[in-house]
Protein backbone atom coordinates (compact mmCIF):
# COMPACT_ATOMS: atom_id res chain seq x y z
CA UNK A 1 0.00 0.00 0.00
CA UNK A 2 1.16 3.25 -1.51
CA UNK A 3 0.34 6.55 0.54
CA UNK A 4 0.87 9.89 -1.26
CA UNK A 5 0.24 13.20 1.22
CA UNK A 6 0.13 16.21 -0.47
CA UNK A 7 1.11 19.26 1.53
CA UNK A 8 3.82 19.24 4.15
CA UNK A 9 2.48 21.42 6.70
CA UNK A 10 1.99 20.20 10.23
CA UNK A 11 -1.43 17.97 9.70
CA UNK A 12 0.34 16.41 6.54
CA UNK A 13 3.43 15.68 8.64
CA UNK A 14 0.98 14.40 11.61
CA UNK A 15 -1.18 12.18 9.74
CA UNK A 16 2.05 10.68 8.12
CA UNK A 17 2.97 9.33 11.10
CA UNK A 18 -0.01 7.96 11.27
CA UNK A 19 -0.31 5.86 8.44
CA UNK A 20 3.35 4.69 9.32
CA UNK A 21 2.69 2.38 11.85
CA UNK A 22 0.50 0.10 9.10
CA UNK A 23 2.48 0.83 5.65
CA UNK A 24 6.18 2.14 5.75
CA UNK A 25 5.96 2.97 1.88
CA UNK A 26 4.60 7.32 2.64
CA UNK A 27 5.74 9.66 -0.06
CA UNK A 28 5.04 13.65 0.97
CA UNK A 29 4.87 16.45 -1.95
CA UNK A 30 5.50 20.18 -1.88
CA UNK A 31 5.47 22.10 -4.01
CA UNK A 32 8.36 24.38 -2.67
CA UNK A 33 11.62 23.82 -3.22
CA UNK A 34 13.34 24.85 -0.13
CA UNK A 35 10.72 23.14 1.97
CA UNK A 36 11.96 19.77 0.26
CA UNK A 37 15.43 21.00 0.81
CA UNK A 38 14.81 21.57 4.66
CA UNK A 39 12.86 18.36 5.10
CA UNK A 40 15.14 15.88 3.36
CA UNK A 41 18.51 17.04 5.06
CA UNK A 42 16.96 17.96 8.56
CA UNK A 43 13.77 15.02 8.81
CA UNK A 44 11.83 18.12 10.75
CA UNK A 45 10.16 20.77 9.99
CA UNK A 46 11.03 23.15 12.88
CA UNK A 47 8.92 25.64 11.84
CA UNK A 48 5.57 23.78 12.48
CA UNK A 49 6.67 21.04 13.88
CA UNK A 50 9.81 21.54 15.98
CA UNK A 51 11.13 18.69 17.81
CA UNK A 52 9.15 15.89 15.78
CA UNK A 53 11.06 13.76 13.82
CA UNK A 54 10.47 12.33 10.28
CA UNK A 55 11.62 8.55 9.67
CA UNK A 56 13.79 8.02 6.71
CA UNK A 57 11.34 5.84 5.23
CA UNK A 58 8.95 8.37 4.48
CA UNK A 59 10.56 10.33 1.29
CA UNK A 60 9.73 13.88 -0.06
CA UNK A 61 9.32 15.23 -3.78
CA UNK A 62 8.14 18.18 -5.41
CA UNK A 63 7.48 16.33 -8.42
CA UNK A 64 3.30 15.41 -8.56
CA UNK A 65 3.70 12.95 -11.30
CA UNK A 66 6.04 11.02 -9.06
CA UNK A 67 4.28 11.33 -5.71
CA UNK A 68 0.89 10.21 -7.29
CA UNK A 69 2.34 7.38 -9.46
CA UNK A 70 1.75 3.61 -8.28
CA UNK A 71 -0.44 5.40 -4.70
CA UNK A 72 -3.50 3.96 -3.75
CA UNK A 73 -4.36 6.54 -1.53
CA UNK A 74 -3.81 10.36 -1.99
CA UNK A 75 -4.08 12.32 1.11
CA UNK A 76 -5.22 15.73 0.50
CA UNK A 77 -3.24 18.55 3.48
CA UNK A 78 -2.44 21.73 1.72
CA UNK A 79 -4.74 24.83 2.82
CA UNK A 80 -7.68 25.25 1.10
CA UNK A 81 -6.37 28.35 -0.49
CA UNK A 82 -4.48 26.64 -2.81
CA UNK A 83 -6.59 23.46 -2.83
CA UNK A 84 -8.01 24.39 -6.36
CA UNK A 85 -4.43 24.92 -8.43
CA UNK A 86 -3.43 21.78 -6.82
CA UNK A 87 -6.60 19.97 -8.04
CA UNK A 88 -5.94 21.37 -11.24
CA UNK A 89 -2.62 19.39 -11.95
CA UNK A 90 -3.67 16.57 -9.84
CA UNK A 91 -6.30 15.50 -12.41
CA UNK A 92 -3.46 14.94 -14.50
CA UNK A 93 -1.70 12.12 -13.17
CA UNK A 94 -4.36 10.13 -10.92
CA UNK A 95 -6.54 7.34 -12.24
CA UNK A 96 -10.18 6.09 -11.45
CA UNK A 97 -8.74 3.66 -9.46
CA UNK A 98 -6.73 5.85 -6.76
CA UNK A 99 -8.55 6.87 -3.37
CA UNK A 100 -9.08 10.47 -1.89
CA UNK A 101 -8.81 11.52 1.90
CA UNK A 102 -9.35 15.08 1.95
CA UNK A 103 -8.23 16.51 5.38
CA UNK A 104 -8.34 19.76 4.31
CA UNK A 105 -11.00 22.35 5.83
CA UNK A 106 -12.72 24.88 4.14
CA UNK A 107 -14.72 27.07 1.55
CA UNK A 108 -13.18 28.54 -1.37
CA UNK A 109 -13.74 32.12 -1.48
CA UNK A 110 -14.82 33.19 -4.81
CA UNK A 111 -16.86 30.28 -5.47
CA UNK A 112 -18.48 29.32 -1.90
CA UNK A 113 -17.55 25.64 -2.88
CA UNK A 114 -16.71 23.34 -0.18
CA UNK A 115 -12.98 21.16 -0.72
CA UNK A 116 -15.47 18.30 -1.66
CA UNK A 117 -16.68 20.61 -4.53
CA UNK A 118 -13.65 22.02 -5.51
CA UNK A 119 -12.28 18.28 -6.29
CA UNK A 120 -15.07 17.60 -7.96
CA UNK A 121 -14.54 20.57 -10.72
CA UNK A 122 -11.78 18.52 -11.79
CA UNK A 123 -11.86 14.62 -10.89
CA UNK A 124 -14.60 12.63 -10.91
CA UNK A 125 -14.35 9.65 -8.70
CA UNK A 126 -16.54 8.04 -5.76
CA UNK A 127 -13.27 6.98 -3.84
CA UNK A 128 -13.46 9.88 -2.28
CA UNK A 129 -13.65 10.56 1.95
CA UNK A 130 -13.39 13.51 4.25
CA UNK A 131 -11.55 13.43 8.08
CA UNK A 132 -12.40 16.13 10.15
CA UNK A 133 -12.17 16.09 14.03
CA UNK A 134 -10.32 17.39 17.22
CA UNK A 135 -6.74 17.06 16.40
CA UNK A 136 -4.26 19.53 16.54
CA UNK A 137 -0.87 18.62 14.71
CA UNK A 138 1.28 18.48 17.74
CA UNK A 139 -1.13 15.96 19.74
CA UNK A 140 -1.72 13.56 16.90
CA UNK A 141 2.25 13.74 16.57
CA UNK A 142 2.47 13.15 20.14
CA UNK A 143 0.57 9.63 19.73
CA UNK A 144 -2.16 10.24 22.60
CA UNK A 145 -5.77 9.19 22.02
CA UNK A 146 -7.47 11.24 18.78
CA UNK A 147 -10.74 10.52 17.57
CA UNK A 148 -11.63 11.45 13.81
CA UNK A 149 -14.90 11.59 11.44
CA UNK A 150 -14.75 10.11 8.50
CA UNK A 151 -17.55 10.83 6.07
CA UNK A 152 -17.27 8.76 2.78
CA UNK A 153 -20.32 6.96 0.40
CA UNK A 154 -17.66 4.66 -0.83
CA UNK A 155 -17.35 1.68 1.32
CA UNK A 156 -13.67 0.45 -0.27
CA UNK A 157 -12.29 3.94 0.72
CA UNK A 158 -13.82 3.50 4.10
CA UNK A 159 -12.18 0.08 4.17
CA UNK A 160 -8.50 1.49 3.32
CA UNK A 161 -8.78 4.13 5.65
CA UNK A 162 -10.00 2.03 8.63
CA UNK A 163 -7.20 -0.64 7.33
CA UNK A 164 -4.18 2.24 7.16
CA UNK A 165 -5.27 4.95 8.73
CA UNK A 166 -6.52 3.88 12.37
CA UNK A 167 -4.71 2.32 15.10
CA UNK A 168 -3.80 1.78 19.08
CA UNK A 169 -4.29 5.56 19.32
CA UNK A 170 -6.63 6.91 16.50
CA UNK A 171 -10.02 5.98 16.32
CA UNK A 172 -12.53 6.94 13.37
CA UNK A 173 -16.16 6.93 13.39
CA UNK A 174 -17.53 7.00 10.00
CA UNK A 175 -20.90 8.92 8.59
CA UNK A 176 -22.56 9.20 5.09
CA UNK A 177 -22.95 12.70 5.30
CA UNK A 178 -19.90 14.34 3.43
CA UNK A 179 -22.17 17.89 3.28
CA UNK A 180 -22.19 18.01 7.24
CA UNK A 181 -18.80 17.03 7.76
CA UNK A 182 -17.27 19.53 5.80
CA UNK A 183 -19.52 22.07 7.40
CA UNK A 184 -18.33 21.28 10.32
CA UNK A 185 -14.86 21.17 9.64
CA UNK A 186 -15.04 25.04 7.86
CA UNK A 187 -17.48 27.10 10.62
CA UNK A 188 -15.77 25.66 13.53
CA UNK A 189 -12.90 27.79 12.71
CA UNK A 190 -15.01 30.90 12.31
CA UNK A 191 -16.49 30.43 15.73
CA UNK A 192 -13.07 29.72 17.22
CA UNK A 193 -12.28 33.57 16.38
CA UNK A 194 -15.50 34.85 18.40
CA UNK A 195 -14.14 32.24 21.21
CA UNK A 196 -11.18 34.18 21.39
CA UNK A 197 -12.64 37.32 21.05
CA UNK A 198 -14.76 36.75 24.27
CA UNK A 199 -11.59 35.51 25.90
CA UNK A 200 -9.96 38.84 25.02
CA UNK A 201 -12.81 40.71 26.93
CA UNK A 202 -12.13 38.37 30.17
CA UNK A 203 -15.66 36.73 29.57
CA UNK A 204 -15.33 33.99 32.28
CA UNK A 205 -16.01 29.37 31.52
CA UNK A 206 -19.45 30.07 31.63
CA UNK A 207 -19.88 32.80 28.99
CA UNK A 208 -17.87 31.11 26.67
CA UNK A 209 -20.41 27.55 27.58
CA UNK A 210 -22.72 29.86 26.87
CA UNK A 211 -21.42 31.03 23.18
CA UNK A 212 -20.48 27.34 22.27
CA UNK A 213 -24.07 26.18 23.58
CA UNK A 214 -25.46 28.64 21.16
CA UNK A 215 -23.05 28.14 18.46
CA UNK A 216 -23.73 24.19 18.42
CA UNK A 217 -27.37 25.35 17.31
CA UNK A 218 -26.61 27.37 14.60
CA UNK A 219 -24.50 25.03 13.08
CA UNK A 220 -27.06 22.37 13.44
CA UNK A 221 -29.71 24.69 11.59
CA UNK A 222 -26.90 25.23 9.00
CA UNK A 223 -25.86 21.96 8.33
CA UNK A 224 -29.30 21.15 7.43
CA UNK A 225 -30.19 24.22 5.41
CA UNK A 226 -27.26 23.16 2.92
CA UNK A 227 -28.36 19.10 2.74
CA UNK A 228 -26.81 17.71 5.20
CA UNK A 229 -27.43 15.41 8.49
CA UNK A 230 -28.10 17.69 11.35
CA UNK A 231 -26.90 14.57 13.88
CA UNK A 232 -23.40 15.12 12.29
CA UNK A 233 -23.26 18.19 14.88
CA UNK A 234 -22.65 15.44 17.87
CA UNK A 235 -20.00 13.97 15.94
CA UNK A 236 -16.08 14.12 16.35
CA UNK A 237 -16.25 16.78 13.38
CA UNK A 238 -18.96 18.94 15.33
CA UNK A 239 -19.30 19.28 19.19
CA UNK A 240 -15.76 17.57 19.32
CA UNK A 241 -13.30 19.87 16.86
CA UNK A 242 -16.16 22.68 18.01
CA UNK A 243 -15.15 22.20 21.90
CA UNK A 244 -11.54 22.14 20.70
CA UNK A 245 -11.21 24.89 18.75
CA UNK A 246 -13.13 27.47 20.99
CA UNK A 247 -11.11 26.25 24.01
CA UNK A 248 -7.56 26.17 22.91
CA UNK A 249 -4.98 28.73 22.80
CA UNK A 250 -3.36 26.27 20.47
CA UNK A 251 -6.12 27.24 17.73
CA UNK A 252 -4.39 30.02 15.48
CA UNK A 253 -8.27 31.31 14.99
CA UNK A 254 -8.14 31.29 18.69
CA UNK A 255 -5.89 33.53 19.15
CA UNK A 256 -6.75 35.48 16.37
CA UNK A 257 -9.67 36.25 17.79
CA UNK A 258 -7.87 37.03 21.20
CA UNK A 259 -5.97 39.86 19.88
CA UNK A 260 -9.07 41.18 18.69
CA UNK A 261 -11.24 41.11 21.60
CA UNK A 262 -7.80 42.58 23.96
CA UNK A 263 -8.01 45.76 21.00
CA UNK A 264 -4.63 45.10 20.07
CA UNK A 265 -2.92 47.49 17.48
CA UNK A 266 -3.95 47.13 13.77
CA UNK A 267 0.11 46.60 13.33
CA UNK A 268 0.48 43.60 15.53
CA UNK A 269 -2.56 41.59 14.36
CA UNK A 270 -1.87 42.52 11.17
CA UNK A 271 1.84 41.07 11.73
CA UNK A 272 -0.05 37.86 12.79
CA UNK A 273 -2.27 37.34 10.12
CA UNK A 274 0.94 37.98 7.46
CA UNK A 275 2.79 35.48 9.69
CA UNK A 276 -0.14 32.77 10.62
CA UNK A 277 -2.49 30.64 8.36
CA UNK A 278 -5.72 31.88 9.92
CA UNK A 279 -8.37 29.12 8.29
CA UNK A 280 -11.43 31.22 10.23
CA UNK A 281 -10.42 34.41 8.76
CA UNK A 282 -10.42 32.65 4.78
CA UNK A 283 -13.51 30.58 5.50
CA UNK A 284 -14.87 33.26 7.80
CA UNK A 285 -15.73 35.28 4.23
CA UNK A 286 -17.06 32.25 1.90
CA UNK A 287 -19.41 31.08 4.10
CA UNK A 288 -20.30 35.00 4.85
CA UNK A 289 -21.13 35.10 0.95
CA UNK A 290 -22.38 32.04 0.70
CA UNK A 291 -25.13 32.55 3.46
CA UNK A 292 -25.93 35.59 1.55
CA UNK A 293 -26.00 33.67 -1.40
CA UNK A 294 -28.31 30.66 -0.49
CA UNK A 295 -30.44 33.18 2.00
CA UNK A 296 -29.83 31.33 5.15
CA UNK A 297 -30.05 33.26 8.34
CA UNK A 298 -27.00 32.73 10.89
CA UNK A 299 -26.72 36.10 12.78
CA UNK A 300 -23.55 34.90 14.76
CA UNK A 301 -21.94 34.81 11.47
CA UNK A 302 -23.03 38.58 10.11
CA UNK A 303 -21.79 39.87 13.62
CA UNK A 304 -18.42 37.80 13.66
CA UNK A 305 -17.71 39.37 9.84
CA UNK A 306 -18.80 43.21 11.37
CA UNK A 307 -16.48 43.01 14.17
CA UNK A 308 -13.47 41.66 11.60
CA UNK A 309 -14.14 43.24 8.24
CA UNK A 310 -16.35 46.65 9.36
CA UNK A 311 -14.92 47.43 12.87
CA UNK A 312 -18.24 46.62 15.13
CA UNK A 313 -17.13 46.89 18.45
CA UNK A 314 -16.35 43.11 19.88
CA UNK A 315 -18.36 43.73 22.93
CA UNK A 316 -21.33 43.34 20.93
CA UNK A 317 -20.62 39.87 21.24
CA UNK A 318 -21.60 40.06 24.74
CA UNK A 319 -25.15 41.65 24.24
CA UNK A 320 -25.90 39.18 21.19
CA UNK A 321 -25.86 36.53 23.56
CA UNK A 322 -28.63 37.33 25.58
CA UNK A 323 -30.70 38.82 22.77
CA UNK A 324 -30.44 36.60 20.21
CA UNK A 325 -33.67 35.00 20.01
Amino acid sequence: MKITILGTGAYGISLALMFNKNTKNITMWTKFIDELEMLNKKREHKKVLPGVKIPENISFTDNMREAVSGSDLIVIAIPAAFCDDVFAELRHYITKKQHICIATKGIEQDTCLFINDVLEKYIKTKNVAIISGPSFAIDIASQVPIGLTLATKSKKTESILKEYLQNEVLKLRTTDDIIGTEICGSIKNVIAIAAGILDGLNMPESTQAMFITESLHDIKELIKALGGDGKTILSFAGFGDLLLTCTSTKSRNFRFGLLIGQNKPRKEIQEYIDNTTIEGLYTLKSIHKLLHNKKVNIPIIDLIYDIIFNDVDPNSLKTFLIEKV
